[in-house]
């Protein structure tokens, strides 16, 4: 029962934070249960305990002229996917993987990450999945995971639904930094593929797959060996591992992670004033995925690029004269590598033919 008093709305018992949405006490226990996830990622560097105001991170060990790199980014309707799986930890690994490869594109090794999650309503168990994801993809890109946010915003998101963002630094020295400035025509295009989609197009396969064919997530299909919701949450691969050392081995002139607007639009952004990026598509094999997406939904070939990676995860710029030396490089350390096509003189764009 309640009554009015004047302007005032009173209650029959006192009203808490939690009877408006927010339970303190849940975000407190799940992080409790999770901090040993968190301490395995620290490195010598991290100079504070989880739970600090503001995390601390070393740099005395890196050198005079030294860079720091920063990106961030979402998984972004992906997590609707772990919702339908009710597995949520490939999702944090996503968020890393992803970030790592984004300021890769510089020559930047990854230091340290940091995540943010908000939801409606959050529980203990889906704050631990994805904490452990998180942690797990930073302990293998070697990236420390030190601080974050876990947000309960009822009223701002649907019930059931949950958002995943990711935060990271990286350090490159100067001299190493990728900037794509010495790319010229002649030089080659080397791709790496993909598993899948990795974190985009997540919107249109969602209403190709669940709206309109009313699949779901549990639907084995053929064509993938897998299920429709195994294939869907494949993780996001990490090319940082094949990718740093092979900086020192020969001159990369340019990269980019093939994320969200695909070939054309990424590609284009390694591309200096003056050289066009030629791709032949008959130099991989896409993944299955992408041909099931495009037969069922009659999507346009060039839709479809623009909108997925289409089996090429990360492109790499070098000499014609070092490219068998880096794609024998970048094999040997467990990537499917090809040579896309080159750099010619013209319109700083990207043509595929």
């Amino acid at each position: 029962m309640s009554s009015r008093r004047g302007n005032h709305l009173t209650s029959a018992g006192p009203l808490t934070y939690r009877d408006a949405g927010v339970d303190i006490s849940l975000k407190t226990r799940a992080l409790e249960r999770v901090k040993p996830f968190i301490r395995r990622t620290f490195t010598p560097q991290v100079q504070t305990d989880v739970g600090t105001f503001g995390a601390m991170y070393s740099l005395a060990e890196a050198g005079p002229d030294s860079l720091l790199c920063s990106s961030a980014d979402s998984v972004g309707t992906k997590v609707m996917v772990a919702g339908m799986m009710n597995r949520h930890t490939t999702v944090g690994e996503d968020i890393v993987n992803h970030c790592v490869n984004d300021i890769l594109v510089q020559g930047a090794r990854p230091l340290f990450f940091m995540d943010y999650i908000a939801a409606s309503k959050l529980s203990e168990g889906l704050i631990q999945q994805l904490i452990e994801g998180l942690a797990a993809g930073c302990q293998k890109a070697g990236c420390a995971l030190i601080g974050g946010e876990i947000a309960e915003l009822p009223g701002v998101y649907q019930e059931g639904q949950y958002d995943l963002v990711g935060f990271i630094t990286g350090i490159v020295p100067r001299e190493k930094m990728v900037v794509g400035d010495r790319i010229r025509p002649g030089d080659v295009l080397l791709g790496l593929a993909s598993n899948g989609l990795h974190t985009n197009g997540y919107s249109l396969a969602r209403k190709l797959f669940f709206e309109i064919a009313g699949l779901p997530v549990t639907q084995h299909v053929p064509q993938l060996g897998m299920t429709l919701g195994e294939e869907l949450l494949r993780v996001h691969r990490c090319y940082a591992p094949a990718v740093l050392p092979l900086l020192n081995e020969v001159e990369v002139k340019g990269m980019a992670h093939i994320t969200g607007g695909g070939l054309p639009d990424n590609l284009v952004r390694a591309m200096p004033e003056g050289c066009t990026a030629v791709v032949d598509r008959s130099k991989w094999q896409r993944p299955a995925i992408f041909n099931l997406i495009q037969d069922l939904g009659r999507v346009a070939e060039e839709e479809m690029y623009h909108t997925f990676n289409m089996g090429v995860g990360y492109v790499l710029v070098v000499e014609e004269a070092e490219a068998e030396r880096a794609a024998e490089g970048l094999t040997a350390r467990g990537e499917t590598v090809c040579q896309l096509g080159r750099v010619e003189a013209g319109a700083r764009e990207v043509r595929i033919s």
